[in-house]
């Protein structure tokens, strides 16, 4: 998942478990003397991994799991080479053949250490994460939620261990769009860590980040704000301020104030943050390059469309050379770079970026992710911005199809394609069809995000689009007046955001005979954006 939520307990037991148990404390009766062949390729195998030698790590560890097989040794002294190869798998992005792995070795686990022993808790939060990092959060979360309940048996009631497995199940929660069922999780670990660590420990921090993260999802950027600022003041007092997870704060205390429309702050505390993880890591760390891609998020955001390409290039660039070019982040990247063309509407250099991400996905992720689906909706886009209906209708289709295969964690998703194919069917006017569309779109974004979300806001003007092609302005109007009031309250009144939604009502005034109201608006549009730098929009 994108957001930061530091080291997972599986992460760390496994590691652990690999740097202890590879030196004989499994089969102490073994002198290094008289290892046996599988176990210097295990050994290898795991030497390798833990210095990031992947392929290495893989040829060493697959090499000793077939001659330990071949031997017909008891299961239970193959867990450290499953266990590692399965982080390899998990390493190279390839869930699917890291699944069966830790499949194997909970089976192991649960048949010699019994259903509650940590190590069958470890196992299960393994196989979680893989299926987390394939978007099938429904799938994952039995298998944090039956950890919890191992550590929440075994442990005493404030271990860390129970914070870190907390927040392991809200962190599906909060993917799901299930904020309710996720704050009183983040709240529980919070507190357990305060009461079990030093004030400036570094987990208490992680807490205050996840919580923080939680609301501004939320848009509650007061709050948002408040909770990160204490997570940035203890990280900096743990680390000193030139660390990556300071970074990682001010990164993320940047987003909240590009929501609040403090255009300013926001860019400036970008900088920043990629200024501290270039010092920390090295200008071509690909850490580096995933702040890189927030600013030229940032910047795209806001209209700064040649910052926001140089930025992104330099993103594309870093990601190509340390990732490789199929990696998902580098496909990101792509895809990113791609959203920018298209905003400027050059759909000759957005489309083939689009589908070269999209080739990369389905190539590592599988045809069904919904990282893929984003792709498929955003080609579906270009394609309706070029009046190619015909080829955008189904790439629009196949994304909401996508969207509903991982409906809890995607209805935010799901409403987008279901507004997008909305006013795809508008321009060709099968106006009932638009209609339906844009009112599920509504009412699922409402679901997730209350009344007053930046989406609900542009569902509403979907509609409002819809009613007033059709010259039903009675309809049309109260949706602009809900969408205008929703903007400004969350972003304040000199947000490009509520440039668009004032310019589109605009429109509406000019209309119906209104010309005065509509002048006095369009100025207030050409206002907002001369003081923000941003070009008017097309017309």
């Amino acid at each position: 998942m994108a957001k930061y939520v530091g080291s997972r307990t599986q992460t760390v037991i496994g590691v652990g478990m690999l740097c202890l148990m590879g030196y004989g404390l499994v089969w102490p009766a073994v002198a290094c003397a008289q290892q046996t062949s599988w176990e210097k390729a295990q050994r290898a195998g795991v030497q390798a991994y833990k210095q990031g030698r992947l392929a290495d790590a893989e040829q060493q560890l697959v090499t000793a799991l077939a001659k330990a097989e071949q031997l017909g040794l008891p299961e239970q002294r193959l867990t450290i080479p499953l266990m590692t190869l399965a982080l390899v798998y998990s390493g190279q992005n390839q869930p699917a053949l890291a699944e069966p792995l830790y499949q194997r070795v909970l089976a192991i686990r649960e048949s010699t250490l019994g259903a509650y022993h940590l190590e069958v808790a470890a196992a299960l939060d393994s196989l979680a994460e893989v299926y987390e990092a394939q978007g099938q959060y429904a799938r994952a979360l039995p298998f944090y939620e039956r950890a919890l309940s191992i550590r929440e048996q075994t442990l005493k009631p404030n271990h860390p261990g129970i914070a870190s497995s907390l927040e392991n199940v809200a962190s599906l929660y909060e993917a799901e769009g299930q904020y309710a069922q996720a704050e009183p999780l983040y709240q529980r670990a919070l507190s357990i860590r305060e009461k079990t660590l030093k004030p400036q420990h570094p987990s208490v921090a992680t807490s205050l980040h996840n919580l923080a993260e939680l609301y501004r999802a939320q848009q509650r950027f007061a709050e948002a704000e408040v909770v990160h600022k204490r997570a940035l003041a203890l990280r900096e007092r743990a680390f000193g301020t030139q660390h990556p997870s300071v970074a990682i704060s001010l990164n993320r205390l940047a987003l909240v104030y590009a929501g609040q429309g403090q255009y300013a702050q926001a860019e400036a505390m970008h900088q920043q943050a990629v200024a501290v993880h270039e010092r920390a890591l090295g200008a071509d760390h690909a850490e580096v390059a995933t702040l890189l891609n927030s600013l030229a998020e940032f910047y795209r955001s806001y209209g700064q469309y040649s910052l926001a390409e140089s930025v992104q290039q330099r993103t594309l660039s870093i990601r190509e050379r340390a990732l490789g070019l199929d990696h998902p982040d580098t496909a990101g990247s792509r895809h990113n770079l791609a959203a920018i063309y298209a905003a400027q509407g050059q759909p000759e250099k957005a489309a083939p970026l689009y589908q070269r991400a999209l080739t990369a996905r389905e190539k590592t992720l599988g045809p069904d992710h919904p990282d893929v689906a984003m792709s498929v909706h955003s080609l579906a886009e270009v394609y309706r911005g070029q009046a190619r209906y015909d080829q955008a209708e189904p790439l629009y289709l196949r994304a909401v199809a996508t969207w509903e295969l991982h409906l809890g964690g995607h209805r935010a998703d799901l409403a987008s394609s279901l507004n997008n194919l909305a006013e795809l069917y508008r321009r060709q006017q099968q106006y009932h069809q638009a209609t339906a569309l844009a009112l599920r779109g509504l009412s699922l974004r409402e679901q997730v995000y209350g009344p007053d979300h930046a989406d609900v806001a542009a569902s509403l003007m979907t509609l409002a689009l819809l009613y007033m092609t059709e010259e039903h302005y009675e309809q049309a109007e109260p949706l602009y007046l809900r969408a205008v009031s929703t903007v400004e309250k969350l972003w304040g009144p000199d947000h490009v955001g509520l440039a668009a939604v004032l310019e589109q009502y605009a429109l509406l005034l000019r209309q119906t005979k209104r010309d005065g109201e509509g002048r006095a608006m369009q100025a207030r549009v050409q206002a907002i954006r001369a003081r923000l730098g941003v070009a008017s929009a097309a017309r």
